[in-house]
């Protein structure tokens, strides 16, 4: 039961019990400290979410800054050159190529950009691009017509000098084979291996497929081809390893285009370039059959050709022919490169032979399929000619 306190009126009242709440001095002081505390994790909200913000501020200002750099590179842009788009080509593989080759420096910004400014319709051509220029000035230039059209031209491995020339002139009839052949012979497009006093480019043309530009002569398609076939040449090391198989730069050429018109599968490429290169260093006559063909009359039978004295006839003379026979590709410059091993010491092919002797130096058609059989003896490749006759082979 709650005591009763009589105040000075004579009233009663009762007697609370004294709580600290009911101080005043406490009371604001409580009060005070609430306040504070329920406001200390709203400043550090604040913090947090200003801070966030900053960064992401920050964050948004470097990537805009970066892709701003990519579409508009710093500096000036370089002198424009020529760009090939090719036929169905898409914007992804452009982009790709539009890296590679240097005139923007991400792809996916500029696939990227060329989404957001309504994509674009590529048309095959020559363009005039300015590498690092802004991609707005790139893109403008690939959305008009080229300032070129071009047609494709694929000259296949072995051909020789005239058949190119037949070949662009059937793809493009102003282009005459009397031009490619001059520009081809009479030195004035010169290359890096031709020997002193040599003007004919054969086996300097490399065998590809070409863009061909409304507005190129055929001069300038043969000096494209010489490049071509330098810069292959260069990336196979043509000097150095040559000089191991005791060859120059043009010798290489000449021995790989042999090769060229003599294999008729991938495998038999280092093993005819194998024997080749060891009759060569023994002073044998080659005896390559492709070497009739050379500049003659495709009409006379081989027994004709057989007989003709010129220095292409291999039967006739020893060591190499003057000049390639035809053009070679990489595989065959490669092969010349990289022969074949000779048969190891102590195999079949080597019983009761000096090492010295364990050479392979003969070979004959094998099958339908164009494969050869290899030979070290004489005997052992006249049993693979009676076989190839047998099979109506030869």
């Amino acid at each position: 039961m709650t005591a009763t306190k009589v105040d000075e009126r004579g009233k009663g009242t009762p007697d609370w019990p004294h709580d600290p709440w009911d101080d005043a001095d406490v009371t604001d002081a409580l009060v005070i400290e609430r306040v504070r505390r329920s406001r200390w994790p709203f400043k550090v909200l604040v913090y947090v979410v200003g801070a966030m913000l900053i960064a992401l501020v920050l964050v948004g200002g470097s990537v805009g800054w970066w892709y701003i750099n990519q579409i508009n590179p710093k500096g000036d842009p370089a002198p424009a050159v020529n760009f090939t788009v090719n036929a169905g080509e898409t914007v992804e593989s452009l982009s790709i190529r539009l890296q590679e080759e240097g005139f923007i420096t991400n792809a996916r910004v500029f696939r990227w950009y060329v989404e957001r400014q309504g994509d674009i319709e590529l048309t095959p051509g020559y363009y005039s691009l300015k590498p690092m220029d802004h991609m707005g000035n790139l893109l403008q230039v690939l959305r008009t017509p080229p300032e070129q059209t071009y047609t494709s031209v694929t000259f296949p491995e072995g051909f020789t000098v005239a058949k190119m020339a037949n070949r662009l002139a059937e793809r493009v009839p102003r282009l005459l084979v009397s031009d490619f052949v001059a520009a081809a012979g009479d030195g004035s497009v010169t290359a890096e291996w031709l020997p002193q006093g040599v003007t004919s480019l054969e086996g300097l043309l490399f065998p590809d497929t070409y863009q061909v530009s409304n507005g190129e002569t055929a001069e300038a398609v043969v000096q494209r081809m010489v490049e071509l076939t330098e810069r292959v040449g260069r990336q196979e090391n043509i000097v150095e390893k040559g000089y191991v198989q005791q060859l120059d730069a043009y010798s290489v050429l000449i021995v790989a285009s042999m090769v060229e018109r003599e294999a008729k599968v991938e495998a038999d490429r280092p093993l005819i370039a194998r024997v080749i290169l060891n009759r060569v260093r023994r002073g044998m006559p080659l005896q390559i059959d492709a070497t009739l063909y050379y500049d003659q009359d495709p009409n006379l039978s081989f027994d004709q050709l057989k007989s003709i004295d010129t220095p292409y006839n291999t039967y006739l003379h020893a060591g190499l022919p003057p000049t390639p026979i035809a053009n070679p590709g990489r595989a065959s410059i490669q092969a010349v490169l990289n022969p074949a091993n000779n048969p190891p010491e102590g195999g079949v092919e080597c019983v009761n032979l000096p090492r010295a002797d364990c050479q392979y130096l003969y070979y004959v058609l094998a099958d339908e399929d164009g494969r050869h059989a290899f030979a070290v003896t004489l005997a052992e490749h006249e049993a693979n000619v009676q076989k190839a006759r047998e099979a109506g082979l030869l």
